[in-house]
């Protein structure tokens, strides 16, 4: 989809983005081949024509970085098919809501094959994760723009490279999939485990706290596997939305 965009260029939003779809210029290629656009001038014609070149550029060189503050933080999406084979879904568990008193437990990382899970106290090392998130050129999170990045930039600086990040949430709520990811999960038949199932997010801090008063490692290896399906159904989920609003963008043109 970002090869079909034209909204990362300055003064171009989306209705003028789709003006250029109706007049039969659906990719980067059709954009440069034309002399003329209608509504651009000569001078903004070529100007847009570079920008579209670096643009490219950056592709090709697999710089998805490129994109940050060029593309508005709810249009991250558009990146999601060229990048995913280099994405990374990613999902904290702490305890509690704020930033500042609060502390992250759990971080859950997946490639789309394996999950990689680091624990406090027991195997979290930044230096080991911080590598492990340089890896990837797209970050994928449901609410992470808002919660779970600011989080961790607060509680470990640095931590997150300055790559984009596809917060599912905000396209979900564009396609109508409104609430929690668990609801929308049940929404598209999308299934946990069944103890797993009658979990919801206040109940993961339950679990660190059960774990953390007793020892028990049953507590543990439920919080792990609540995380683990955060983010591995996270990956289902941003894919049907994906394709949904790619379909919806592009279905008049």
């Amino acid at each position: 989809m970002i090869t079909q965009s034209f909204i990362f260029l300055e003064r171009i939003g989306g209705k003028l983005e789709q003006n250029i779809w109706r007049n039969g210029i659906h990719n980067w290629d059709n954009f440069l081949k034309r002399k003329n656009i209608k509504g651009l001038s000569r001078h903004r014609k070529l100007y847009y024509d570079r920008k579209i070149l670096n643009a490219r550029k950056a592709l090709y060189n697999f710089d998805s970085g490129y994109f940050l503050g060029l593309l508005p933080q709810s249009e991250m999406w558009r990146l999601y098919n060229f990048f995913k084979e280099d994405a990374v879904f990613l999902d904290i568990e702490t305890t509690g809501l704020s930033k500042n008193n609060d502390d992250i437990t759990v971080f859950g990382l997946y490639d789309g094959i394996n999950t990689k899970i680091m624990i406090k106290g027991i195997n979290f090392d930044y230096g080991e994760l911080k590598k492990e998130l340089q890896k990837y050129k797209l970050i994928v999170t449901f609410n992470g723009a808002s919660f779970d990045l600011p989080f961790i930039e607060k509680r470990y600086p640095g931590l997150i490279p300055k790559i984009p990040n596809f917060d599912v949430r905000s396209l979900a709520d564009k396609l109508g999939l409104n609430g929690g990811l668990k609801k929308i999960e049940k929404t598209l038949g999308i299934d946990r485990s069944q103890i797993v199932d009658k979990f919801y997010g206040g109940d993961a801090l339950t679990l660190w706290r059960m774990y953390r008063a007793t020892g028990d490692e049953y507590y543990l290896n439920l919080l792990v596997e609540y995380n683990e399906y955060d983010i591995i159904n996270l990956k289902i989920v941003a894919e049907h939305c994906v394709k949904k609003m790619k379909e919806k963008v592009l279905s008049n043109f």
